[in-house]
This record gives structure tokens, sequence and C-alpha cells, in this order.
């Protein structure tokens, strides 16, 4: 038979230790208190080397009586050093939700006892039993997935897009949320747009060359392909001096049909090789508006003889007002905006090149949403026009 151990109360230790000393010898004692005498043998020799503090009781450590308080304040200062401990590194995650904070403790529950966390940190017992057997209520599953599509739109889209358009690409995905549910989200996950920034223009209208009225007139919504087309030039930092971009733009789905970039501002190396571009991506018809600001290199001889072979209408903003070519001034801005700015270091011309290419034919072209278009991409617009 297994045989029965018995547990003593650390007052009846040191009680049963003091009764030998009043005893004739401890086997007296050991027997009217019926313990083994080996057992208060040894409970007596403890006695003689720790005094008082001989039992201290289950689990504790035993000290000598003139260190107790010693060892007493030091367990105070180890449990106040757990508790800010914690408390250091769980506080950011008390005021994130539930689940954040319950999280917190889950990855924590084998460096820290639960219980301590639970009193620190503010948390139920029960809280956390519920978390761990579903972490997240259907409400807070939905509202993860809004978070998490609304940041892959944001960095997805270059850090341009602000609430609106972000809102209507959600809807685009099956999404049912508010221009203002979308702004508070973004505030939590802290994004925020990249802000424009101004750039100058590049036009030189100080001359009496071949300048033509405003026949678009800012009539910028057209009903079919090739029949208004604008175009300008912008300048781009690139390393140790400016290029120019000339871009030619289709006004009906605002796509970049032709595009040059050079080191001079020359009709040769500018407007021509882009509208030849324009010619190949697009054909012309005839009576096309070409739309451009009152630049030189749309104004001289060598252009407008072109436009003029290929029976095209010229039109022109009027002079200083940008507005009158919107539609081109604003994919400059967002050019610069998306791209430009973006660099960490000036690009050397080829580099440059390829980046524009990247931009505008496989982005800008092809994957890039546009508020002009009903929020649509340029292949989508045109599908859905056929």
């Amino acid at each position: 038979m297994t045989e029965n151990i018995r547990h003593y109360p650390p007052l009846f230790k040191e009680n049963a230790v003091l009764l030998t000393y009043r005893r004739n010898t401890l086997a007296e004692t050991a027997t009217e208190l019926d313990i083994d005498p080996k057992q208060l043998c040894k409970w007596r020799k403890v006695y003689e080397k720790y005094g008082k503090g001989s039992f201290p009781g289950e689990g504790r450590k035993r000290v000598y009586y003139e260190n107790k308080k010693i060892y007493e304040l030091e367990k105070k200062l180890a449990a106040s050093r757990l508790r800010l401990e914690i408390l250091e590194k769980g506080i950011k995650y008390m005021h994130q939700g539930k689940h954040v904070l319950c999280n917190f403790i889950h990855q924590n529950r084998d460096k820290y006892p639960l219980y301590k966390m639970f009193e620190v940190l503010g948390a139920s017992h029960s809280t956390y039993d519920l978390w761990t057997k579903q972490p997240f209520s259907k409400r807070e599953t939905r509202v993860y997935l809004l978070k998490k599509e609304i940041k892959s739109i944001f960095f997805e889209f270059k850090q341009h897009k602000g609430t609106v358009l972000i809102t209507r690409e959600l809807h685009s995905r099956g999404f049912q949320i508010s221009d203002t549910q979308v702004s508070f989200y973004m505030k939590q996950l802290g994004l925020h747009r990249i802000v424009k920034k101004k750039f100058t223009a590049t036009t030189d209208s100080k001359h009496n060359l071949c300048t033509a009225p405003n026949v678009l007139n800012r009539q910028f919504k057209i009903d079919k392909p090739a029949k208004v087309w604008v175009s300008d030039i912008t300048y781009i930092h690139i390393d140790k001096r400016f290029s120019y971009l000339t871009v030619v733009m289709d006004l009906y789905d605002r796509k970049i049909i032709g595009w040059h970039l050079s080191c001079g501002l020359s009709t040769k190396v500018t407007t021509l090789p882009a509208f030849e571009k324009a010619r190949i991506n697009r054909p012309v018809s005839d009576g096309l508006i070409f739309h451009s600001d009152r630049g030189i290199q749309y104004a001289n001889k060598i252009f407008t003889s072109k436009l003029d072979q290929l029976n095209c209408t010229r039109s022109m903003s009027r002079k200083g007002d940008k507005y009158d070519n919107a539609a081109v001034e604003s994919f400059f801005n967002t050019l610069k905006r998306e791209l430009i700015y973006r660099q960490t270091r000036l690009l050397t011309a080829d580099e440059m090149k390829k980046e524009l290419f990247e931009y505008i034919e496989n982005w800008y072209n092809k994957k890039r949403i546009h508020s002009s278009l009903n929020y649509q991409t340029i292949d989508e617009f045109n599908s859905g026009a056929l």
C-alpha cells in the first residue's frame, strides 16, 4: 500500500520545535505530537539555522529571519518591475480594440503570467477565452477586409488616390462603403495621399507666328475617337540638365497616343515626333481638331503645314489661359505627382525614357482609372462604348 504523506502547516512545525526545548527529550515530544522523531529532528536543525524564517510555507523561499524584510522588499520590487515591463510593452495596444489587446496577451502568454497581464492591462479572462475561440466577430472581419483592401488600393495606385477615388475603386470591386467611412479608415491606417506640387510652364507665346482661334472652347466631352487631339510640352529635370516631354492626347478617352522626350525645344524634336507617333497609334480623321497652347513649337510654319496637309483644324488656347488646355495640363500634373516627384535622385535621359514608357504605356493608358471616364480605365471605357 502507498503510505499517506502527512503535511504540516508552518506554524505547527515551529511550535513543535519550540516544544522540544521544554521537554526532556526530542522523542518525548515526537510521541506526544505523533510525529516521526527523524522528521522532528530535521525541523529542529533547520530552525537552529534559520530561526523564525525556517518555515515560510510551500512555494516560498526560506531566509534568515533578520533578512526577511529585505526579502519581502525584493519580492515587491520584482513584482513592480514585472508590472512595469508588461505596461511598457502593452500600453500601446490598450486603446486599439479587444482583438489587438487579446492578440498581444496571446503572443506573450509564455513570457508573462496571464493573470498579471489581465490585471495590468485591464483585460478580463472571460473576454480572452472568447477571443481564443473566435478572434473576429463578423463586423470585425468585414472592417479588417475593408482596411486591407483600402491599403492595397492606396499603394497599388502609388499613394496618390484620395478618399473619393478609393471609394469608387472599392465600389467597382463589390464593396459597399461611403466616402466618410473610407476617410475614417484611412486616418486609422495613417494613409495620406502625396500632395500635389506646382510646376513651371514652358510655353513661349511671345511671337507673331501662325496662331489659331480657340475652336475647342473648353468642350472637353467628345463623342468619338480621333475627333479632337490635344497636346502640350512640359519640362522634366534629369541628370545635369532639363529634358522636355511632348504628349498628344485623344480627348475622347484621355489616352496618350503619342509622346516624345527630348533635350531641346525645337519643333523637330518635340511636336513633330510626338505627332507622328500619334498618327501611327491612331489614324487622323478628316477635320480632326488639333488643340494646343500658343507656343512656337505649334505655331511655326513646319508644324502648321503638317496639320494643313492632313486637313486638320487648328485650335489654340487663349493667351495665358491654361484652363483652355485643361485635360493635358491635368495629365502633366498627375505625371509629375505620381512619377517625377517620387524619384529619390535625378535620372539619366535613358532611365527617364524607361520610366516614362512604363508609366504612360503600362500604367496610365492601361491600369489607371480616370475620373473623367466615370472612374474607369481607358480600356474599360472603350469596351463599354462599343
